[in-house]
């Protein structure tokens, strides 16, 4: 079999870089709705940083750039692919870019050593972590994992994930051997040097497994006991929300159309990603583009970027009794629901974000 490739290298180091250093310091609602305009006041010039290198989560975000959606808004949008992914929240909270991409959790750990970020949309609604295994294993549940090997990187964040995954099961962490592989987690299972990996991204790494000729399968966190969290945010700063929220408007309206366009048209989506980002691979990007389109609006069913209060409560509350987060971070001030453009959903039912 060959070695897992450099992009799995890559993205292991994109994704847990980052969650380290947090620690430390779609489409629109609905194909072929339309959301209304909301536009700066004046031509207004501002940076968008990127957790990474540009991939699948960011194809709204280029169709929006490409299409002119930023530009009606009355928006110059710098991309920013930062040298540093690390720096995001600081950068973003110190007013050295106006509006950054991370993560829940690492929003509220940056907010613990006081950086002034809030997340004023969601760009994926739901967990992408993941315990994989490989197809033939007959770890079928946690349950299974009794007596057996988890790899792990060594972050808190991940074994927390395990650790109420096993006590969902009636487990704990003494009834599994974890062993902390750093980032080469796919060369674990694949060699079984583990039997199980968790802080894998099932939206990625699982299409890589099987690129590699080793059929996966997987748990999601949030289906065995996790609290449902987004995975990815738009944060800014503050002062801009107090200074600026015009813009901040603006921007999440043209977010909206880009991500519709994303979903309308994923090829055209890929096109503008792989001209940024050359050294992704089409096929990879595509099928990952397919998983993540459902979690950008709910399958049509919410506007793109909806937070709500429950999930934001829920999930800092889970942190804070896994000692992750400090009891007195206030998690109401950490995040916006108020700012998105409304679009009405066709699908009946459906949500309406929380102010």
């Amino acid at each position: 079999m060959s070695a897992p490739n450099a992009l799995a290298t890559r993205r292991f180091n994109r994704r847990d870089i980052v969650r380290a250093s947090a620690a430390v310091t779609a489409g629109l609602a609905v194909a072929g709705s339309v959301a209304p305009i909301v536009r700066a006041q004046e031509s207004t010039s501002v940076t968008l940083a990127l957790d990474w290198y540009p991939n699948a989560n960011h194809a709204g975000i280029y169709v929006a750039q490409e299409r002119g959606f930023f530009a009606d808004a009355g928006l110059e949008v710098e991309i920013v692919v930062p040298s540093d992914p690390t720096t995001v929240l600081q950068t973003v909270g110190a007013g050295r870019d106006t509006f950054g991409i991370s993560y829940q959790s690492e929003v509220l750990f940056a907010r613990e050593q006081d950086v002034p970020v809030v997340s004023i949309a969601a760009l994926v609604q739901h967990p992408l972590n993941s315990l994989m295994v490989l197809e033939d294993s007959p770890i079928q549940t946690p349950a299974d994992l009794a007596g057996r090997s988890v790899a792990v990187t060594g972050l808190p964040a991940d074994e927390a994930f395990l650790e109420t995954m096993l006590r969902e099961a009636g487990l704990s962490l003494d009834d599994v051997e974890l062993i902390n592989v750093g980032y080469d987690l796919l060369p674990s299972v694949f060699s079984e040097r583990a039997d199980a990996v968790i802080g894998v991204y099932w939206t990625h790494e699982t299409i890589l497994a099987e690129r590699e000729g080793y059929p996966v399968r997987y748990l999601r966190v949030e289906e065995w006991g996790v609290p449902d969290y987004y995975e990815l945010v738009l944060v800014t700063g503050e002062s801009v929300l107090n200074d600026d929220a015009e813009t901040v408007r603006a921007l999440l309206g043209a977010l909206q159309q880009g991500y519709e366009g994303a979903i309308a048209d994923p090829e055209a989506a890929l096109d503008l990603l792989i001209a940024e980002s050359p050294d992704l691979v089409r096929e990879v990007e595509l099928e990952g583009l397919d998983l993540l389109m459902p979690l950008w609006t709910e399958n049509g069913t919410i506007p793109f970027g909806q937070q709500t209060a429950e999930r934001w409560d829920d999930f800092g509350a889970w942190l804070k009794g896994e000692g992750l987060l400090a009891e007195d971070v206030d998690v109401a001030a950490a995040w916006r629901g108020d700012l998105l453009p409304m679009s009405s959903p066709a699908t009946p039912g459906a949500a309406t974000p929380e102010g």
